[in-house]
């Protein structure tokens, strides 16, 4: 993978990132251990084919995200956002991950110069999806409302027909997971659905706020079947396209 003068900027630890998810040519494909503990051989599956998904874990370092008590929004979408990464890979598919630890990538932003912490961050989720370049971009976050009853994933897209197809295949997995209903919406004022070439959804993962999404979203167990479904859920989309 030859890097362009854009990558020679980005610090280390996204530059590991691209390590990890690089592309995988040939027939030299590593095993890598799924979260239950198997160890499966690479395989060339439909949806394969150096198509690289970009998971997005949302928010990080400064930037908590939504809370309840001691719980941060930051935590749960990087510990899904791993799952969801492990699980990829050990399907066969090109898989990256924007972010290993607690930070923000804007601590990080090389392209774009603003004073704005929060226009940095967006700008370097927006450029690494474009510079990839990412077929697929899944960007997770945690849901809040002022209502403990309210409650469920849902999936936002940009009103586009990949999108759109992408975002319901999500949904339809996590409905199944939750028990619910629910439809995906579009998300219309959102930066990384505005400015990302490649169909992008945010995939909120369930309400930090409601007790029932909570034993879901912080526990190990619960967070491997939110990841098992979007990890689905992208499958389906990509034997689709």
């Amino acid at each position: 993978m030859i890097l362009t003068n854009q990558w020679r900027a980005p610090a280390r630890r996204l530059f590991i990132l691209l390590i990890m998810g690089t592309l995988l040519t040939g027939n030299a494909h590593p095993s890598f251990a799924s979260p239950d503990g198997r160890s499966e051989q690479h395989q060339t599956l439909i949806g394969h084919g150096h198509r690289i998904i970009l998971i997005d874990a949302g928010h990080g370092g400064i930037d908590g995200g939504t809370s309840h008590a001691d719980i941060l929004e930051k935590d749960l979408t990087l510990a899904i956002s791993r799952k969801l990464f492990l699980m990829l890979r050990a399907d066969g598919f090109d898989a990256v991950l924007n972010r290993l630890g607690d930070y923000a990538p804007s601590d990080e932003n090389k392209w774009l110069r603003s004073r704005s912490r929060h226009m940095r961050d967006l700008a370097q989720r927006k450029e690494l999806a474009e510079t990839l370049p990412a077929a697929v971009v899944v960007s997770i976050h945690i849901n809040w409302a002022r209502s403990q009853s309210k409650h469920g994933p849902i999936v936002l897209y940009r009103q586009e027909g990949r999108s759109f197809m992408l975002a319901n295949a999500i949904q339809d997995q996590l409905n199944a997971l939750y028990g619910v209903e629910l439809n995906t919406q579009p998300g219309k004022p959102f930066y990384l659905l505005k400015k990302i070439t490649a169909p992008t959804v945010i995939v909120e993962a369930g309400f930090i706020s409601s007790p029932i999404d909570r034993a879901l979203l912080t526990t190990s167990k619960g967070q491997e079947k939110i990841a098992e479904a979007i990890s689905s859920g992208i499958a389906a989309y990509l034997m689709e396209t």
